[in-house]
C-alpha cells in the first residue's frame, strides 16, 4: 500500500460538516483482496485492538465492523476503523469516518474527522504501517506511536486559554478560524472580524501590553495611582543586586524584568549569597532583573475582563506530600503521573520540572532530591505559585472582598488592559485590605487554566466573558454571505448580485473565476472560486457583504470557507466534469454542489432553478429539508408545474412571463422589469442571461433590497463593463464577435439557442473543451456545437490537462461530423490563430462566437481588429413568445 497524499478540509465538506482529513490510498497488491483472504489477519487485528469489537460500521450496532471483517471487507475500510480507534487511544478521539472509491482501480479516499489535525494525520500513516505489519505477522510498537501522537497533539493544538475562547464563540454561533500553526484565531467575518491570541484580543492596547511586560514600569504606574506595590529596583549586575538587597527590607524577590509564567523567579531571599545566585538565574531569561521586597501572605491571581473582576484563584506552589518511603525525586514522578498534568499548557495542570530554581528551593529548606519526607509532610518545591511551574489553584471567586475587587479593577484600568491577570499577595482575599497586602504583578494575556479547571472549587467560563466583551449581546460576528454554484451561469449571477448590492453603498467582497474583488477593485487575479479566496473576503475588515462564486473543485479539495450562508444559489446541474475526481454521473455532481443547499442557515434562503429536474426536487432531500430555510425557485416558464405547486403553497418564485421578470410572492404577481431592458440579455434574446438575472433578482430580494433598487441596477449592468468574458458582444467591421466562457455541452447549446434568434446570418463557433473531461462530455459538446453553428473552428486549450496535443480537438471534430456530416469544420489548435482566421474570413453580418481559454488574448486580438463593444445587434428583436426562447428540435 502507499499513501499518495493527505489533505486537510477545515470546513464543512461533502463528507462531513466537521473538519476532516482525506488520505488518498493506493492498495496496490491488496487491490480486490478482502480481510478474510489474509490468513490470521483478522485474529491478529482483534487481539491487538480488541476495542474495535464495539465499532458499529454500516450495521448500525456494536460488533458491526467485526461482522464485516469476518464476511470480508477491503483494506481501505479496515484502515479507516483502525485510525478512528487510534485517535481514541491517543486522547483525541473521533467517531466518524468513511472510505470512498477515488476514481482509479485500487485507489480509495479514507476520510476521518479530526480534533487534532497533525496528530490524526500521524495516526492515519500509523494505521497503514500497522496493517502492513499485521499482514506480515511482524511486531509493531503501537503504544509508542500512540504516545507520540499524544505529544504531537499537545504541541500543535490550541492551548487551553485560546481553546476556551473558541469554544465560547462556538456556543454563541460566532465563526472562528485558526490562522497558521500558533494560537492566533480569527473570530467573525468581514467587518465583524476580531483576533484573539491566547487571552489577548485585538482590543488589547499595544502600549498597555508593553507596560505590563515591564515590571518596574508597571509598578511605577500603579504607585502613581496610589495602589499598593512592593518597593524595589531594576539591576543588571550581581554587585548592583547586592547593593540593592542591602537597601531593602529582607526577605526579597528577584525576577526577570520582562519574564512571564514564573520563569527565573526566586523568593524569600535573605542572604547576599542567595541574592547573587538568584540574580544569575533571573538573568538567564532577561538582561535586566527586578529585585524587590517580598510581601508576606497568600498568593492569589485575579482575572479582570473589560475592567470587571470575573474570577479569582488562590495559587499553591508546586509541592509533594511525603509518605515516609519515597524520595522527593520519586514523589515528583508520582505526582507527574496524574492524568491532569501535562507538558506545557495542554492540560489543567503542568508537570513539575526539576531545574536549578527547584533545586535551590530544596537546598534552602534543607532538602535534596534524595531526601525522604516524613508521612504527610508537605515539601514545597518552589516559592512562586505559577501553574506553569507545577503549582495548583483553588477557585475563590465567590469570596473576594469588595475592597480587593475595587483595587484590581482600578489596577487594570490604570494599565489599560482589557484582559488582565493581577497577582496579589494578601493575608486573606475574603477580608478588607491590610497595610501589608499588595499587587506584585500585572499580566497581559494571562493564562486561563486555573479559572477554567481549578484543582479545587468551581470552574469559571471566563472564555464566555471574553467573547461577550468582543461581541456584546445582539452581535453575531457575521456579515451576510451569499454563495453561488452550478454548472453554468454562476460567474454572471455572482457579478450581478455584487453590482446590485454595491449600488446601496455596501462594501462588497466578491470571488469569481477571474479574481477576488472588493467593490470594483480586483485585489487578486485568477480562478478564485475556492475556499482560500473566500477566506480572503471573509477576513477583510472592510467587507460588509460577501458574494462568493463557489466551484466544484474547491468544494472537493478544501470544503467550504464558511460554516453557514445566508443565501445560496444553485443555477443548474449540467453535463460537465464527468471523469474528474471520481465523478461519473450528474447525480455525483449534484451531490457535491448540494453542500451549499445543506449549509444555508436556519431562516436563510436557498434559490433553485425549477427548470432543472434535479434541482426541482432538491428541497425534498433529507439533508436539505432538515433545517428551516426558505426555498425560492426561478424559471423561464411561468406555468411550470413546480412553480405552480410552490407558489400555490405560498412560496416565492421569480419567472419570465410575457417578456417581464415577475415576482410571485404570497400568490401575488408583481412585474419588476422587462427582460429586454437588461443589457446582458441582448434585447431579451439570450435566454440563459435572463435565467441568470432571475437568480440574481431572487437573491437580492431575499437579502431585503427594494424592487426599485434592483431594477435600476440591472438596467445599468453593462455586459462589457461589468461582466467581462461572459457573452460580450463586439462589432468588427461589417460583422460581429460574441465572447463567452462556455466549455461544456449545455453552454454550447445555450449560445446556439441564442444563435437561433439571428436568422439570416452565418454563425461560426470557435470552440474547445478542457482535456480533463471524459470523452463522452467532449463528444456531446461537439454534437451540440454542430447542431447550433453553421461552421466550426476547433481549437485547444494551452493547458492540455493530461491529453496529447490535438486529441480533444479531433474528438470534437469527429463528433461534429458524425451529427452534421457536411458541416464546415476546421482545426486550428492555437486560440489566437483560430480567432484571427475567423476574423479574416468574417462575412458581412456574420456572427463569430468564441469560447475562450484566456480572455486577455482574445481582447488583445479584438482591439487589434478595431472591435467596438455593443449591447445588441442593430436588428435584434426581443423574444416574441415562449417558443422563440427555445432552440428548435434540430438544434438540440
Amino acid at each position: 500500500m502507499r499513501i499518495s497524499e493527505i489533505r486537510t478540509l477545515t470546513g464543512a465538506n461533502v463528507y462531513s460538516y466537521n473538519p476532516v482529513l482525506i488520505m488518498k490510498l493506493y492498495l496496490d497488491e491488496l487491490t480486490d483482496k478482502e480481510s478474510y483472504e489474509i490468513a490470521g489477519f483478522n485474529e491478529r487485528l482483534l487481539e491487538r485492538l480488541p476495542a474495535v469489537y464495539e465499532h458499529h460500521c454500516a450495521k448500525g450496532r456494536p460488533g458491526g465492523f467485526v461482522e464485516r471483517l469476518k464476511e470480508g471487507t477491503y483494506f481501505g475500510h479496515i484502515i479507516e476503523h483502525i485510525a478512528l480507534e487510534l485517535t481514541g487511544m491517543a486522547g483525541i478521539g473521533v467517531t466518524h469516518g468513511k472510505t470512498r472509491y477515488a476514481g482509479e482501480t485500487g485507489c480509495y479516499n479514507v476520510i476521518v474527522e479530526y480534533q487534532s489535525a497533525k496528530a490524526t494525520r500521524y495516526l492515519l500513516e500509523t494505521a497503514v504501517e500497522f496493517v502492513e505489519a499485521l499482514i506480515r505477522d511482524e511486531f509493531f510498537d503501537l503504544q509508542s506511536r500512540i504516545r507520540q501522537a499524544s505529544k504531537i497533539a499537545a504541541k500543535t493544538d490550541l492551548g487551553p486559554s485560546t481553546a476556551a475562547i473558541v469554544e465560547a464563540a462556538k456556543r454563541r454561533g460566532i465563526p472562528s478560524l485558526r490562522i497558521g500553526n500558533g494560537s492566533l484565531v480569527q473570530l467573525g467575518y468581514g467587518k465583524q472580524r476580531k483576533f484573539i491570541q491566547a487571552a489577548m484580543s485585538d482590543h488589547s492596547s499595544a502600549v498597555a501590553v508593553e507596560v505590563a511586560c515591564d515590571k518596574e514600569l508597571t509598578k511605577t504606574l500603579l504607585r502613581q495611582a496610589a495602589l499598593p506595590v512592593p518597593y524595589g529596583e531594576v539591576i543588571n549586575s550581581e554587585a548592583a543586586a547586592v547593593q540593592a538587597f542591602k537597601s531593602l527590607h529582607a526577605p526579597v524577590v528577584t525576577k526577570p524584568l520582562n519574564g512571564n509564567q514564573g520563569r527565573g523567579v526566586s523568593l524569600n531571599l535573605t542572604s547576599v549569597a542567595q541574592v547573587e545566585k538568584a540574580f544569575r538565574i533571573a538573568q538567564e531569561d532577561s538582561g535586566e532583573v527586578v529585585i524587590e521586597e517580598m510581601l508576606q501572605g497568600r498568593d492569589y491571581r485575579v482575572l479582570v475582563i473589560n475592567q470587571q473582576m470575573v474570577a479569582a484563584g488562590e495559587r499553591v506552589p508546586a509541592h509533594v506530600v511525603g509518605d515516609g518511603e519515597h524520595t522527593i525525586e520519586q514523589l515528583i514522578e508520582i505526582v507527574n503521573q496524574d492524568p491532569l498534568r501535562g507538558d506545557g499548557h495542554d492540560k489543567s495542570l503542568t508537570k513539575i520540572t526539576v531545574d536549578p530554581v527547584l533545586l535551590e528551593c530544596l537546598r534552602k529548606y534543607g532538602f535534596s532530591l534524595q531526601s525522604v519526607p516524613q508521612k504527610d509532610e508537605t515539601v514545597f518545591l518552589r516559592e512562586c505559585a505559577n501553574l506553569s511551574t507545577g503549582g495548583t489553584a483553588k477557585d475563590v471567586t465567590d469570596t473576594v472582598h469588595p475592597e480587593v475587587t475595587a483595587m484590581c479593577e482600578r489596577a487594570a484600568r490604570t494599565i489599560g488592559l482589557d484582559i488582565c491577570g493581577i497577582d496579589l499577595i494578601l493575608h486573606d482575599i475574603a477580608e478588607p485590605l491590610q497595610p501589608t497586602d499588595g499587587i506584585v504583578e500585572i499580566n497581559a494575556a494571562p493564562g486561563l487554566r486555573m479559572h477554567l479547571s481549578p484543582s479545587e472549587g468551581n470552574g469559571r467560563n471566563v472564555g464566555d466573558v471574553i467573547v461577550d466583551m468582543l461581541y456584546p449581546e445582539g452581535e453575531t460576528g457575521r456579515i451576510p454571505v451569499i454563495s453561488v454554484t452550478g454548472t453554468n451561469g454562476k460567474t454572471t449571477i455572482t457579478r450581478l448580485i455584487a453590482q446590485i448590492l454595491q449600488t446601496t453603498g455596501k462594501t462588497v467582497g466578491m470571488t469569481t473565476t477571474d479574481g477576488i474583488y472588493i467593490n470594483h477593485e480586483r485585489i487578486a487575479k485568477g480562478d478564485t472560486t475556492g475556499p482560500r479566496s473566500a477566506q480572503t473576503i471573509l477576513s477583510d475588515p472592510a467587507v460588509e457583504v460577501a458574494v462568493l462564486e463557489t466551484a466544484r473543485g474547491g468544494l472537493l479539495r478544501n470544503g467550504l470557507a464558511y460554516d453557514w450562508s445566508d443565501i445560496s444559489i444553485i443555477s443548474n446541474i449540467r453535463l460537465d466534469h464527468i471523469g474528474q475526481d471520481g465523478i461519473e454521473t450528474l447525480d455525483d455532481l449534484l451531490h457535491i454542489k448540494q453542500l451549499l443547499a445543506e449549509r444555508v442557515r436556519e431562516g436563510g434562503t436557498l434559490i433553485l432553478n425549477a427548470d432543472d429536474e434535479r434541482l426541482a426536487t432538491l428541497p425534498e432531500h433529507p439533508k436539505v429539508c432538515n433545517s428551516k430555510k426558505n426555498i425560492v425557485f426561478f424559471s423561464m416558464h411561468p406555468d411550470h408545474v413546480v412553480i405552480k405547486k410552490h407558489t400555490d403553497a405560498g412560496g416565492t418564485a421569480y419567472v419570465l412571463d410575457r417578456g417581464w421578470i415577475v415576482e410571485v410572492k404570497d400568490k401575488v404577481k408583481t412585474r419588476l422589469l422587462r427582460a429586454a431592458d437588461i443589457p446582458i440579455t441582448l434585447n431579451a434574446t439570450a435566454s440563459y442571461q435572463i435565467a441568470n438575472a432571475l437568480a440574481a433578482v431572487a437573491a437580492c430580494r431575499a437579502y431585503g433590497l427594494a424592487g426599485e433598487t434592483i431594477v435600476e441596477a440591472l438596467a445599468n449592468f453593462d455586459s462589457n463593463e461589468h461582466n467581462a468574458g461572459r457573452s460580450n458582444l463586439y462589432q468588427v467591421g461589417a460583422g460581429y464577435v460574441l465572447v463567452d466562457y462556455g466549455h461544456n455541452p449545455d453552454a454550447f447549446t445555450s449560445v446556439c439557442r441564442l444563435a437561433a434568434e439571428w436568422q439570416g446570418r452565418r454563425v461560426t463557433g470557435v470552440i474547445a473543451v478542457p482535456g480533463d473531461r471524459d470523452n463522452s462530455v467532449v463528444e456531446q459538446a461537439g454534437r451540440a456545437a454542430a447542431q447550433g453553428f453553421h461552421r466550426l473552428i476547433i481549437k485547444e486549450d494551452e493547458d492540455l490537462r493530461g491529453r496529447d496535443s490535438g486529441e480533444v480537438a479531433n474528438l470534437l471534430y469527429k463528433a461534429a461530423r458524425a451529427v452534421i456530416p457536411g458541416i464546415e469544420c476546421h482545426i486550428v489548435l492555437n486560440e489566437a490563430e483560430a480567432l484571427r482566421q475567423a476574423i479574416r474570413e468574417l462575412e458581412p453580418e456574420e456572427m463569430v462566437v468564441i469560447f475562450y481559454e484566456t480572455l486577455e488574448v482574445v481582447q488583445k486580438l479584438l482591439t487589434e481588429a478595431g472591435a467596438v463593444p455593443i449591447n445588441k445587434i442593430p436588428d435584434m428583436k426581443p423574444m416574441r413568445s415562449r417558443a422563440a426562447a427555445n432552440l428548435r428540435t434540430a438544434q438540440g
